[in-house]
């Protein structure tokens, strides 16, 4: 699938400054338009400069390094088209990832070991060099773009049963794994309560331990009661965890679990804490049935790029798409005019910093662990004919890429995927 990372921040392309000169806003040059929304140049060397950054981190150099780069660069107008059609589509198709969004970033809060939000999200921003709700977003488009791709390409590809089975008996030692546990939770929040205000809180988790011990459904009483509001909107479900990740506290308790068990209520620092056991793995081999999914995510693989690039192209075909002079889009497809057209219908080729950021935008786990121009006037930047209609505003990627800080936590795992020991 197609592996790569996918660039949000703008860089700043120019600063036209004088003493005797009002105030000049920072704009950006617009690369390409697509359907009613922008891709600019700041977007595409912001890219290049992180591929270097990633490859230097990933220790290449030399030859390696210039080609691994270069390779980012030829294909960067590509790929931002293609995140932002991918994502687009998916706002047509009204598919929702607000779950899949609270889960990751409950794996990475639990990964990184910052209980508290304003901490989390300053870890957010000292790793990324992104804003919390600019990371957020980026993880939202990458997240949507596998989705659509999955809905619509994946969907198409069968792998038979007995393929599968072969595969996994020729690959059986890759399929060895850690003893972990799959975990959901409900927080009754103390934080800034009088006394009797927390003794109220833990009388309402007891009661809640009761209910889910008698029957109720969990992921309801989470989504009623919780007031963890990411991990609520999914049911209170948080996702696996390893001996390692969490406080000890909690750790000694869960794996002691059994499936479909519920926890008395736990004092943690910001509340009291009911979690559930949703599904256990012990230590060692697992089974076919355990590791299908994986199984047939992998063979998929090989089929998917070709089906994902046609599908790509078909988009193309239909989308408003414009690319300036200058810029390549290696995806494009033959025959399709995509030339910049007349600059009276299209003003402006440039744009302000401010007006991207403001169309790209549109606490977590708490508790377990412990050519640029000169202008002061340029507004507005979306610059499809009157009779395009506006398509959604964020991009996302064409593949799965890393979507998370990538110091201490080393959270740069595909979403749903099992978290890395820090």
């Amino acid at each position: 699938m197609f592996r790569r990372s996918v660039v949000v921040a703008i860089s700043t392309l120019a600063v036209c400054a004088a003493a005797d000169n009002p105030p000049v806003r920072i704009i950006e040059e617009i690369a390409a338009k697509v359907n009613g929304d922008i891709i600019t140049r700041g977007e595409l060397e912001k890219k290049r400069a992180d591929a270097e950054a990633e490859a230097r981190r990933q220790g290449l150099n030399g030859v390696r390094l210039q080609e691994a780069v270069k390779d980012v660069t030829a294909n960067a107008l590509r790929d931002e088209i293609d995140q932002l059609l991918l994502v687009q589509k998916g706002k047509e198709l009204n598919i929702n990832v607000d779950g899949d969004v609270a889960r990751r970033l409950a794996e990475i809060q639990v990964q990184a070991k910052k209980p508290n939000p304003d901490e989390f999200q300053a870890y957010v921003r000292e790793q990324t060099g992104m804003t919390f709700e600019d990371f957020k977003d980026r993880m939202r488009r990458d997240i949507l773009t596998q989705r659509v791709i999955g809905q619509e390409v994946m969907r198409t590809i069968v792998i038979p049963e007995p393929d599968m089975q072969k595969y996994y008996e020729e690959h059986k030692k890759e399929f060895v794994r850690e003893e972990q546990v799959f975990l959901s939770q409900i927080l009754i929040s103390t934080e800034g309560k009088s006394p009797e205000q927390v003794a109220a809180a833990e009388k309402k988790a007891k009661d809640l331990v009761a209910r889910a011990r008698k029957g109720d459904k969990f992921s309801d009483l989470a989504s009623a009661n919780s007031d963890d509001p990411e991990t609520a909107k999914n049911g209170g479900y948080i996702g696996a965890m390893k001996r390692g990740l969490m406080d000890k506290q909690i750790e000694d308790l869960v794996f002691k679990m059994k499936k479909g068990e519920v926890t008395d209520p736990i004092k943690r620092p910001v509340g009291f804490l009911v979690l559930k056991v949703e599904e256990r793995f012990e230590a060692g081999q697992a089974s076919f049935e355990e590791v299908k999914s994986e199984v047939q995510d992998r063979m998929m693989q090989p089929k998917a790029e070709p089906k994902v690039r046609e599908y790509l192209s078909h988009l193309r075909e239909d989308a408003f798409l414009q690319i300036k002079e200058g810029y390549v889009d290696s995806g494009a497809v033959p025959g399709k005019d995509t030339r910049w057209q007349d600059m009276a219908q299209l003003k402006p080729q440039t744009t302000t910093k401010e007006e991207v950021a403001a169309h790209r935008k549109k606490h977590i786990l708490w508790v377990i662990p412990a050519g640029t121009a000169k202008d002061t006037k340029t507004k507005g930047h979306k610059t499809a004919p009157d009779s395009t209609p506006d398509a959604a505003p964020a991009p996302a990627p064409a593949s799965a890429p890393a979507t998370e800080p990538a110091k201490a936590a080393d959270p740069a795992k595909p979403a749903g995927g099992d978290p890395a020991k820090p």
